[in-house]
Protein backbone atom coordinates (compact mmCIF):
# COMPACT_ATOMS: atom_id res chain seq x y z
CA UNK A 1 0.00 0.00 0.00
CA UNK A 2 1.60 3.55 -0.87
CA UNK A 3 -0.42 5.87 1.90
CA UNK A 4 -1.82 9.53 1.30
CA UNK A 5 1.26 10.55 3.54
CA UNK A 6 4.12 7.68 3.14
CA UNK A 7 6.86 7.85 5.83
CA UNK A 8 10.30 7.18 4.10
CA UNK A 9 12.55 5.30 7.11
CA UNK A 10 15.79 3.21 6.41
CA UNK A 11 19.45 5.27 5.87
CA UNK A 12 19.26 5.08 2.47
CA UNK A 13 16.75 5.29 -0.45
CA UNK A 14 17.62 1.38 -0.91
CA UNK A 15 17.38 0.75 3.05
CA UNK A 16 13.62 1.75 2.66
CA UNK A 17 12.51 0.08 -0.65
CA UNK A 18 13.73 -3.13 0.14
CA UNK A 19 12.12 -2.79 3.93
CA UNK A 20 9.14 -4.85 2.05
CA UNK A 21 11.17 -7.99 1.18
CA UNK A 22 12.22 -7.18 -2.11
CA UNK A 23 15.26 -7.89 -3.22
CA UNK A 24 18.32 -4.91 -3.68
CA UNK A 25 18.63 -5.06 -6.80
CA UNK A 26 15.05 -5.29 -7.92
CA UNK A 27 14.36 -2.08 -5.43
CA UNK A 28 16.78 -0.51 -6.64
CA UNK A 29 15.59 -0.88 -10.43
CA UNK A 30 12.86 0.62 -9.07
CA UNK A 31 14.00 3.43 -7.81
CA UNK A 32 16.08 4.35 -11.06
CA UNK A 33 13.19 3.61 -12.92
CA UNK A 34 11.26 6.53 -11.20
CA UNK A 35 14.45 8.97 -11.05
CA UNK A 36 15.30 8.46 -7.66
CA UNK A 37 19.23 7.25 -6.75
CA UNK A 38 19.10 4.37 -4.39
CA UNK A 39 22.23 5.46 -2.61
CA UNK A 40 20.36 8.87 -1.48
CA UNK A 41 19.78 9.67 1.96
CA UNK A 42 15.79 8.90 2.89
CA UNK A 43 15.74 11.99 4.92
CA UNK A 44 15.15 15.92 3.54
CA UNK A 45 12.93 14.39 0.73
CA UNK A 46 10.41 16.85 -0.84
CA UNK A 47 7.02 15.64 -1.43
CA UNK A 48 7.15 14.59 -5.26
CA UNK A 49 10.44 12.82 -4.17
CA UNK A 50 8.84 10.95 -1.09
CA UNK A 51 5.67 9.95 -3.37
CA UNK A 52 8.32 8.43 -6.05
CA UNK A 53 10.12 6.63 -3.50
CA UNK A 54 7.00 5.11 -2.09
CA UNK A 55 5.74 3.63 -5.76
CA UNK A 56 8.71 2.41 -6.42
CA UNK A 57 9.03 0.82 -2.77
CA UNK A 58 5.71 -0.99 -4.26
CA UNK A 59 6.62 -1.77 -7.63
CA UNK A 60 9.67 -3.26 -6.54
CA UNK A 61 7.50 -5.71 -4.29
CA UNK A 62 4.80 -6.65 -6.94
CA UNK A 63 2.19 -7.33 -4.99
CA UNK A 64 -1.09 -9.10 -6.45
CA UNK A 65 -3.15 -6.06 -4.86
CA UNK A 66 -1.55 -2.65 -4.69
CA UNK A 67 -3.26 -0.06 -3.18
CA UNK A 68 -2.91 3.61 -3.67
CA UNK A 69 -4.10 6.95 -1.88
CA UNK A 70 -3.81 9.94 -3.52
CA UNK A 71 -0.96 8.67 -5.71
CA UNK A 72 -1.39 11.78 -7.96
CA UNK A 73 -0.24 14.33 -4.69
CA UNK A 74 3.14 16.25 -4.85
CA UNK A 75 3.80 14.21 -8.34
CA UNK A 76 4.14 16.72 -11.82
CA UNK A 77 1.90 16.16 -14.98
CA UNK A 78 5.06 13.84 -16.88
CA UNK A 79 5.31 11.32 -13.89
CA UNK A 80 2.00 10.68 -13.50
CA UNK A 81 1.72 10.20 -16.72
CA UNK A 82 4.85 7.99 -17.05
CA UNK A 83 3.22 6.16 -14.02
CA UNK A 84 -0.30 5.66 -15.81
CA UNK A 85 1.39 3.67 -17.99
CA UNK A 86 3.57 2.22 -15.79
CA UNK A 87 0.10 1.23 -14.38
CA UNK A 88 -1.25 0.05 -17.17
CA UNK A 89 1.40 -2.88 -17.85
CA UNK A 90 1.04 -4.27 -14.13
CA UNK A 91 -0.62 -7.71 -13.96
CA UNK A 92 -1.88 -7.02 -10.26
CA UNK A 93 -5.39 -5.41 -9.30
CA UNK A 94 -5.26 -2.11 -8.26
CA UNK A 95 -7.23 0.02 -5.65
CA UNK A 96 -6.77 3.56 -5.90
CA UNK A 97 -8.42 6.39 -3.42
CA UNK A 98 -7.89 9.88 -5.66
CA UNK A 99 -9.31 13.18 -6.64
CA UNK A 100 -7.38 13.14 -9.88
CA UNK A 101 -10.04 12.41 -12.80
CA UNK A 102 -7.85 12.46 -15.82
CA UNK A 103 -5.57 9.63 -13.91
CA UNK A 104 -8.66 7.91 -12.87
CA UNK A 105 -9.87 7.77 -16.41
CA UNK A 106 -7.10 6.53 -18.01
CA UNK A 107 -6.55 3.63 -15.24
CA UNK A 108 -9.47 2.54 -13.53
CA UNK A 109 -12.39 0.13 -15.04
CA UNK A 110 -14.90 -0.13 -11.99
CA UNK A 111 -16.39 2.46 -9.61
CA UNK A 112 -17.31 2.25 -6.27
CA UNK A 113 -18.97 5.36 -5.02
CA UNK A 114 -19.40 6.82 -1.08
CA UNK A 115 -22.02 9.05 -1.34
CA UNK A 116 -24.56 9.72 2.16
CA UNK A 117 -23.32 6.38 3.99
CA UNK A 118 -23.72 4.24 1.07
CA UNK A 119 -21.61 3.18 -1.43
CA UNK A 120 -22.30 2.41 -5.32
CA UNK A 121 -20.74 0.10 -7.36
CA UNK A 122 -20.11 0.86 -11.27
CA UNK A 123 -18.88 -1.88 -13.34
CA UNK A 124 -17.31 0.84 -15.57
CA UNK A 125 -14.30 3.15 -15.56
CA UNK A 126 -14.32 6.61 -14.48
CA UNK A 127 -14.66 7.83 -17.47
CA UNK A 128 -18.38 6.58 -17.25
CA UNK A 129 -19.24 8.06 -13.33
CA UNK A 130 -20.66 11.52 -14.24
CA UNK A 131 -23.42 10.23 -16.29
CA UNK A 132 -24.00 7.33 -13.81
CA UNK A 133 -23.86 9.60 -11.49
CA UNK A 134 -26.30 11.83 -12.45
CA UNK A 135 -29.11 9.06 -13.56
CA UNK A 136 -28.48 7.98 -9.46
CA UNK A 137 -28.79 11.86 -8.31
CA UNK A 138 -32.08 12.00 -10.70
CA UNK A 139 -33.59 9.22 -9.15
CA UNK A 140 -32.97 10.44 -5.47
CA UNK A 141 -34.57 13.54 -6.40
CA UNK A 142 -37.66 11.70 -7.56
CA UNK A 143 -37.63 9.86 -4.61
CA UNK A 144 -37.66 12.90 -2.55
CA UNK A 145 -40.14 14.36 -4.57
CA UNK A 146 -42.40 11.21 -3.66
CA UNK A 147 -41.48 11.20 0.05
CA UNK A 148 -42.88 15.00 0.11
CA UNK A 149 -46.06 14.05 -1.46
CA UNK A 150 -46.33 11.45 1.03
CA UNK A 151 -45.63 13.46 3.94
CA UNK A 152 -48.24 16.47 2.48
CA UNK A 153 -50.89 13.57 2.18
CA UNK A 154 -50.68 12.43 5.77
CA UNK A 155 -50.39 15.95 7.21
CA UNK A 156 -53.47 16.61 5.73
CA UNK A 157 -55.01 13.38 6.69
CA UNK A 158 -53.54 13.91 10.29
CA UNK A 159 -55.26 17.38 10.19
CA UNK A 160 -58.68 16.21 9.05
CA UNK A 161 -58.95 12.49 9.91
CA UNK A 162 -57.75 12.29 13.34
CA UNK A 163 -61.07 12.44 15.49
CA UNK A 164 -60.48 9.03 17.61
CA UNK A 165 -57.94 7.02 19.75
CA UNK A 166 -58.05 4.20 17.37
CA UNK A 167 -54.91 2.40 16.28
CA UNK A 168 -55.02 2.50 12.50
CA UNK A 169 -54.92 6.57 13.70
CA UNK A 170 -51.78 5.53 15.63
CA UNK A 171 -49.96 3.53 13.21
CA UNK A 172 -50.84 6.69 10.03
CA UNK A 173 -49.46 9.04 13.03
CA UNK A 174 -46.55 7.13 13.62
CA UNK A 175 -46.36 6.82 9.97
CA UNK A 176 -45.88 10.86 9.51
CA UNK A 177 -43.32 10.70 12.15
CA UNK A 178 -41.58 8.34 10.73
CA UNK A 179 -41.39 10.27 7.28
CA UNK A 180 -40.61 13.02 8.86
CA UNK A 181 -37.18 12.13 10.45
CA UNK A 182 -36.54 10.76 6.87
CA UNK A 183 -36.72 13.76 5.30
CA UNK A 184 -34.56 15.14 8.01
CA UNK A 185 -32.15 12.66 7.79
CA UNK A 186 -31.58 13.62 4.12
CA UNK A 187 -31.44 16.94 4.29
CA UNK A 188 -28.70 17.21 7.39
CA UNK A 189 -26.54 14.58 4.35
CA UNK A 190 -27.20 17.17 1.93
CA UNK A 191 -26.21 19.72 3.88
CA UNK A 192 -22.70 18.21 4.65
CA UNK A 193 -21.97 20.34 1.23
CA UNK A 194 -18.82 22.54 1.36
CA UNK A 195 -20.33 26.46 0.77
CA UNK A 196 -17.39 28.01 -1.57
CA UNK A 197 -18.28 31.74 -2.65
CA UNK A 198 -15.54 34.66 -3.71
CA UNK A 199 -17.57 36.73 -5.40
CA UNK A 200 -14.75 39.96 -5.80
CA UNK A 201 -16.08 42.93 -3.90
CA UNK A 202 -12.22 44.67 -4.33
CA UNK A 203 -12.68 47.44 -7.17
CA UNK A 204 -11.40 46.15 -10.35
CA UNK A 205 -7.99 45.91 -11.35
CA UNK A 206 -7.28 47.72 -14.61
CA UNK A 207 -6.87 46.08 -17.73
CA UNK A 208 -3.12 45.12 -17.77
CA UNK A 209 -2.68 43.28 -14.65
CA UNK A 210 0.91 41.65 -15.28
CA UNK A 211 3.06 42.28 -17.89
CA UNK A 212 6.57 40.67 -18.28
CA UNK A 213 9.09 40.98 -20.76
CA UNK A 214 12.26 39.23 -21.25
CA UNK A 215 13.10 37.84 -18.14
CA UNK A 216 15.75 36.25 -17.27
CA UNK A 217 16.34 33.93 -14.03
CA UNK A 218 18.90 31.00 -12.68
CA UNK A 219 20.18 29.93 -9.67
CA UNK A 220 23.58 28.78 -9.72
CA UNK A 221 24.43 27.29 -13.06
CA UNK A 222 20.64 26.29 -13.94
CA UNK A 223 18.93 28.76 -15.96
CA UNK A 224 14.70 28.83 -14.84
CA UNK A 225 14.35 31.74 -17.56
CA UNK A 226 15.30 32.63 -20.68
CA UNK A 227 13.86 35.64 -22.16
CA UNK A 228 10.70 34.91 -20.72
CA UNK A 229 7.57 37.36 -21.54
CA UNK A 230 3.89 37.59 -21.23
CA UNK A 231 1.04 40.02 -20.82
CA UNK A 232 -1.66 38.98 -18.28
CA UNK A 233 -4.96 41.03 -19.18
CA UNK A 234 -7.77 41.36 -16.86
CA UNK A 235 -10.21 38.19 -16.42
CA UNK A 236 -7.64 35.99 -17.31
CA UNK A 237 -7.42 32.00 -15.83
CA UNK A 238 -3.66 31.07 -16.55
CA UNK A 239 -2.20 27.81 -15.78
CA UNK A 240 1.30 27.14 -15.53
CA UNK A 241 2.56 23.88 -15.89
CA UNK A 242 5.94 21.57 -15.64
CA UNK A 243 8.05 19.23 -13.91
CA UNK A 244 9.16 19.59 -9.91
CA UNK A 245 11.62 22.02 -9.95
CA UNK A 246 10.93 23.74 -13.22
CA UNK A 247 10.45 26.87 -11.57
CA UNK A 248 6.85 27.33 -11.49
CA UNK A 249 6.64 28.93 -8.04
CA UNK A 250 9.99 30.96 -8.76
CA UNK A 251 7.86 32.28 -12.02
CA UNK A 252 4.51 33.17 -9.84
CA UNK A 253 6.64 35.26 -7.48
CA UNK A 254 8.24 37.27 -10.12
CA UNK A 255 4.84 37.82 -11.88
CA UNK A 256 3.89 38.68 -8.19
CA UNK A 257 7.25 41.02 -7.89
CA UNK A 258 8.26 38.98 -4.82
CA UNK A 259 11.35 37.58 -6.35
CA UNK A 260 13.23 40.15 -8.91
CA UNK A 261 14.55 38.51 -12.15
CA UNK A 262 18.21 38.28 -12.85
CA UNK A 263 17.12 40.63 -16.10
CA UNK A 264 14.11 41.90 -17.88
CA UNK A 265 11.42 44.01 -16.97
CA UNK A 266 7.60 43.00 -14.79
CA UNK A 267 4.88 45.41 -14.31
CA UNK A 268 2.03 45.15 -12.08
CA UNK A 269 -1.35 46.71 -12.71
CA UNK A 270 -3.23 49.11 -11.54
CA UNK A 271 -5.44 48.84 -7.72
CA UNK A 272 -3.99 44.98 -7.47
CA UNK A 273 -5.66 42.88 -4.43
CA UNK A 274 -3.62 40.01 -4.96
CA UNK A 275 -5.12 36.86 -2.58
CA UNK A 276 -2.39 33.77 -2.55
CA UNK A 277 -2.72 30.20 -1.33
CA UNK A 278 0.67 28.51 -1.28
CA UNK A 279 1.32 25.04 -1.72
CA UNK A 280 3.60 24.96 1.34
CA UNK A 281 0.78 26.42 3.51
CA UNK A 282 3.53 29.00 5.12
CA UNK A 283 0.65 31.01 6.23
CA UNK A 284 0.22 28.19 8.88
CA UNK A 285 1.54 27.62 12.01
CA UNK A 286 1.54 23.88 14.10
CA UNK A 287 0.76 26.02 17.07
CA UNK A 288 -2.28 28.33 15.89
CA UNK A 289 -5.55 27.47 16.42
CA UNK A 290 -7.99 27.23 13.69
CA UNK A 291 -10.05 30.59 15.04
CA UNK A 292 -6.90 32.12 15.17
CA UNK A 293 -5.81 31.57 11.14
CA UNK A 294 -9.53 32.48 10.35
CA UNK A 295 -9.32 35.67 12.17
CA UNK A 296 -5.85 36.57 13.43
CA UNK A 297 -6.73 40.13 14.59
CA UNK A 298 -8.66 38.51 17.32
CA UNK A 299 -12.42 38.56 18.65
CA UNK A 300 -15.15 36.22 16.84
CA UNK A 301 -15.94 37.86 13.71
CA UNK A 302 -14.27 37.74 10.21
CA UNK A 303 -14.73 40.19 6.99
CA UNK A 304 -15.65 38.34 4.16
CA UNK A 305 -16.13 39.35 1.17
CA UNK A 306 -16.56 43.15 3.33
CA UNK A 307 -19.08 42.08 5.89
CA UNK A 308 -18.98 40.76 8.97
CA UNK A 309 -19.36 36.98 9.72
CA UNK A 310 -18.84 35.07 13.05
CA UNK A 311 -15.83 32.89 12.81
CA UNK A 312 -18.11 29.38 13.51
CA UNK A 313 -20.39 29.90 10.78
CA UNK A 314 -17.52 30.87 8.55
CA UNK A 315 -15.68 28.01 9.32
CA UNK A 316 -18.82 25.71 9.77
CA UNK A 317 -19.20 26.90 5.56
CA UNK A 318 -15.85 24.50 4.94
CA UNK A 319 -16.87 21.81 7.10
CA UNK A 320 -14.94 22.65 10.43
CA UNK A 321 -16.86 21.23 13.61
CA UNK A 322 -17.36 24.08 16.58
CA UNK A 323 -15.12 22.06 18.55
CA UNK A 324 -12.20 22.28 16.42
CA UNK A 325 -12.12 26.15 16.21
CA UNK A 326 -9.93 25.76 19.52
CA UNK A 327 -7.49 22.93 18.00
CA UNK A 328 -4.38 23.80 17.06
CA UNK A 329 -3.46 23.57 13.59
CA UNK A 330 -1.14 20.48 13.97
CA UNK A 331 -4.41 18.52 14.59
CA UNK A 332 -5.25 19.17 10.96
CA UNK A 333 -5.61 16.52 8.24
CA UNK A 334 -4.06 17.45 4.48
CA UNK A 335 -7.06 18.32 3.21
CA UNK A 336 -8.47 20.19 6.49
CA UNK A 337 -5.75 22.66 6.01
CA UNK A 338 -5.80 23.03 2.70
CA UNK A 339 -9.59 23.71 3.30
CA UNK A 340 -8.51 26.44 5.83
CA UNK A 341 -6.00 27.79 3.75
CA UNK A 342 -8.81 28.41 0.58
CA UNK A 343 -11.25 29.37 3.45
CA UNK A 344 -8.85 32.31 4.67
CA UNK A 345 -8.09 33.37 0.80
CA UNK A 346 -11.75 33.64 -0.24
CA UNK A 347 -12.50 35.48 2.39
CA UNK A 348 -10.06 38.73 1.25
CA UNK A 349 -11.47 40.94 -1.20
CA UNK A 350 -8.94 40.23 -4.19
CA UNK A 351 -9.47 40.88 -7.87
CA UNK A 352 -6.18 38.42 -8.45
CA UNK A 353 -6.17 34.84 -6.56
CA UNK A 354 -3.28 32.95 -6.74
CA UNK A 355 -3.73 29.32 -5.90
CA UNK A 356 -0.73 27.13 -5.99
CA UNK A 357 -1.36 23.50 -6.26
CA UNK A 358 -4.69 23.61 -5.10
CA UNK A 359 -6.45 20.14 -5.38
CA UNK A 360 -4.04 18.42 -3.34
CA UNK A 361 -5.75 16.34 -0.45
CA UNK A 362 -9.46 17.57 -1.58
CA UNK A 363 -11.87 15.49 -1.93
CA UNK A 364 -13.94 15.39 -5.83
CA UNK A 365 -16.86 17.36 -4.51
CA UNK A 366 -15.10 20.11 -2.94
CA UNK A 367 -12.70 19.98 -6.09
CA UNK A 368 -15.99 20.36 -8.17
CA UNK A 369 -17.68 23.23 -6.25
CA UNK A 370 -13.81 24.74 -5.75
CA UNK A 371 -13.90 24.98 -9.99
CA UNK A 372 -17.51 25.73 -9.70
CA UNK A 373 -16.21 29.05 -7.82
CA UNK A 374 -13.42 29.71 -9.67
CA UNK A 375 -15.77 29.95 -13.09
CA UNK A 376 -17.92 32.54 -11.32
CA UNK A 377 -14.72 33.94 -10.00
CA UNK A 378 -14.68 38.01 -11.57
CA UNK A 379 -10.93 38.82 -10.96
CA UNK A 380 -8.17 37.16 -12.71
CA UNK A 381 -6.97 33.59 -11.81
CA UNK A 382 -2.79 32.34 -11.59
CA UNK A 383 -2.94 28.43 -11.29
CA UNK A 384 -0.21 26.05 -10.49
CA UNK A 385 -1.45 22.50 -10.73
CA UNK A 386 -0.68 18.70 -11.92
CA UNK A 387 -4.32 18.36 -12.31
CA UNK A 388 -4.82 18.44 -16.09
CA UNK A 389 -8.57 18.31 -15.81
CA UNK A 390 -9.06 20.67 -13.39
CA UNK A 391 -6.54 22.60 -16.01
CA UNK A 392 -8.66 21.81 -18.99
CA UNK A 393 -11.61 23.25 -17.27
CA UNK A 394 -10.62 26.30 -16.28
CA UNK A 395 -7.75 27.48 -18.18
CA UNK A 396 -7.76 30.31 -20.83
CA UNK A 397 -3.77 29.84 -21.28
CA UNK A 398 -0.99 27.40 -20.61
CA UNK A 399 2.32 28.64 -19.54
CA UNK A 400 4.95 25.37 -19.69
CA UNK A 401 8.31 25.36 -18.15
CA UNK A 402 11.10 22.88 -19.76
CA UNK A 403 13.55 23.68 -16.57
CA UNK A 404 16.14 24.37 -18.80
CA UNK A 405 14.79 28.12 -19.13
CA UNK A 406 12.28 27.28 -22.18
CA UNK A 407 9.07 28.70 -21.18
CA UNK A 408 5.75 28.43 -24.16
CA UNK A 409 2.47 29.76 -23.49
CA UNK A 410 -0.38 28.53 -25.38
CA UNK A 411 -4.30 29.06 -25.33
CA UNK A 412 -6.68 26.96 -23.32
CA UNK A 413 -6.13 24.21 -20.65
CA UNK A 414 -3.04 21.28 -20.73
CA UNK A 415 -4.38 19.67 -23.64
CA UNK A 416 -4.69 22.17 -26.18
CA UNK A 417 -0.56 22.84 -24.66
CA UNK A 418 0.11 18.97 -25.60
CA UNK A 419 -1.31 19.35 -28.68
CA UNK A 420 0.57 21.84 -29.79
CA UNK A 421 3.76 21.31 -27.89
CA UNK A 422 4.35 17.12 -27.91
CA UNK A 423 8.15 17.47 -26.87
CA UNK A 424 8.65 20.49 -24.76
CA UNK A 425 8.53 18.88 -21.83
CA UNK A 426 10.97 16.52 -21.70
CA UNK A 427 9.59 12.78 -20.50
CA UNK A 428 11.46 11.42 -17.63
CA UNK A 429 13.43 8.43 -18.38
CA UNK A 430 11.43 5.87 -16.34
CA UNK A 431 12.89 2.50 -17.17
CA UNK A 432 16.72 3.44 -17.92
CA UNK A 433 19.01 3.04 -14.34
CA UNK A 434 19.96 6.71 -13.49
CA UNK A 435 24.14 7.60 -14.87
CA UNK A 436 25.98 7.30 -11.63
CA UNK A 437 29.14 9.55 -10.89
CA UNK A 438 32.21 8.68 -10.83
CA UNK A 439 33.50 7.70 -7.30
CA UNK A 440 36.35 10.77 -6.62
CA UNK A 441 39.66 9.79 -6.42
CA UNK A 442 41.02 8.88 -3.19
CA UNK A 443 44.99 10.14 -2.22
CA UNK A 444 47.87 8.12 -3.94
CA UNK A 445 50.30 8.20 -1.26
CA UNK A 446 49.89 6.47 2.18
CA UNK A 447 46.69 5.01 3.16
CA UNK A 448 43.51 7.27 3.61
CA UNK A 449 42.61 9.78 5.90
CA UNK A 450 39.79 9.07 8.11
CA UNK A 451 37.40 10.18 10.40
CA UNK A 452 38.11 10.62 14.38
CA UNK A 453 36.86 7.55 16.34
CA UNK A 454 34.37 9.60 18.13
CA UNK A 455 33.25 11.25 15.01
CA UNK A 456 32.64 7.71 12.91
CA UNK A 457 31.17 6.84 16.35
CA UNK A 458 28.96 9.55 16.47
CA UNK A 459 28.17 9.56 12.39
CA UNK A 460 27.34 5.61 12.86
CA UNK A 461 24.61 6.54 16.09
CA UNK A 462 23.05 9.01 13.71
CA UNK A 463 22.42 6.85 11.10
CA UNK A 464 20.41 4.38 13.39
CA UNK A 465 19.18 7.62 15.41
CA UNK A 466 17.27 9.27 12.66
CA UNK A 467 15.25 6.63 11.01
CA UNK A 468 13.85 5.98 14.93
CA UNK A 469 12.82 9.79 14.83
CA UNK A 470 11.10 9.26 11.45
CA UNK A 471 9.03 6.84 12.57
CA UNK A 472 8.41 7.86 15.90
CA UNK A 473 7.63 11.76 13.58
CA UNK A 474 5.48 9.17 11.83
CA UNK A 475 3.43 7.38 14.70
CA UNK A 476 2.95 11.12 16.67
CA UNK A 477 1.77 12.75 13.28
CA UNK A 478 -1.02 9.62 13.44
CA UNK A 479 -2.16 10.55 16.97
CA UNK A 480 -2.59 13.93 16.30
CA UNK A 481 -5.19 13.48 13.28
CA UNK A 482 -7.70 12.13 15.71
CA UNK A 483 -9.94 15.17 15.73
CA UNK A 484 -11.83 14.33 19.14
CA UNK A 485 -7.94 13.84 20.48
CA UNK A 486 -7.78 17.37 22.27
CA UNK A 487 -11.78 17.60 23.60
CA UNK A 488 -11.74 13.93 24.93
CA UNK A 489 -7.81 13.76 26.33
CA UNK A 490 -6.20 17.61 26.08
CA UNK A 491 -3.51 16.77 28.64
CA UNK A 492 -2.58 14.05 26.46
CA UNK A 493 -3.09 16.20 23.04
CA UNK A 494 -0.54 18.52 24.73
CA UNK A 495 1.79 16.16 25.71
CA UNK A 496 1.49 14.40 21.71
CA UNK A 497 1.71 18.04 20.46
CA UNK A 498 4.99 18.73 22.68
CA UNK A 499 6.51 15.41 21.81
CA UNK A 500 6.51 15.74 17.90
CA UNK A 501 7.84 18.93 18.18
CA UNK A 502 10.79 17.99 20.25
CA UNK A 503 10.98 14.60 17.38
CA UNK A 504 11.13 17.36 14.44
CA UNK A 505 13.70 19.77 16.51
CA UNK A 506 15.93 16.82 17.06
CA UNK A 507 15.79 15.64 13.52
CA UNK A 508 16.65 18.30 12.24
CA UNK A 509 19.44 18.52 14.92
CA UNK A 510 20.97 15.10 13.74
CA UNK A 511 20.75 15.64 9.61
CA UNK A 512 22.50 18.91 10.18
CA UNK A 513 25.17 16.90 12.78
CA UNK A 514 25.45 14.34 9.61
CA UNK A 515 25.54 15.98 6.91
CA UNK A 516 28.78 18.20 8.59
CA UNK A 517 30.22 14.74 9.57
CA UNK A 518 29.90 13.18 6.68
CA UNK A 519 31.38 16.22 4.58
CA UNK A 520 34.34 15.77 6.29
CA UNK A 521 34.67 12.30 5.84
CA UNK A 522 34.20 12.71 2.22
CA UNK A 523 36.96 15.55 2.68
CA UNK A 524 39.45 13.45 3.95
CA UNK A 525 38.70 11.08 1.34
CA UNK A 526 39.55 13.17 -1.63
Amino acid sequence: MVGQEPAIVGVTLLDYATGGGAAPHVAAAALESFEMDPARSAVGLSGGETRRAALARAFAEAPDVLLLDEPTNHLDIVAIEAMEERLARSRGALLIVSHDRAFLERVTNRCFWLESRRVCRLDDGFSGFDAWAAKISAAEAEEDRRLQKTIEREQDWMSFGVTARRARNEGRRRRLVALRAEKADRLRLARGDINLTATSVAEPSGKRVIEAKTVFKSYGDRMLLAGFSTRIQRGDRVAIVGRNGAGKTTLVKILLGEIDPDSGLVRLGANLEIAYVDQARADLTDDMTLTEALAPLGGDQIMVQGRPKHVAAYAKDFLFRDDQLRQPVSSLSGGERNRLLLARALAKPSNVLVLDEPTNDLDMETLELLEDMLSDYEGTLILVSHDRDFIDRLATSTIALNGRGGAVETPGGWTDFLEQNPKFIAEPEITAPLKRAKPTARRALGAAAKLSFKDQHRLNQLDALMPKLTTEIGRLESVLTDADLYVRDAAAFARATKALDKARHDLAACEDEWLNLEARREALQV
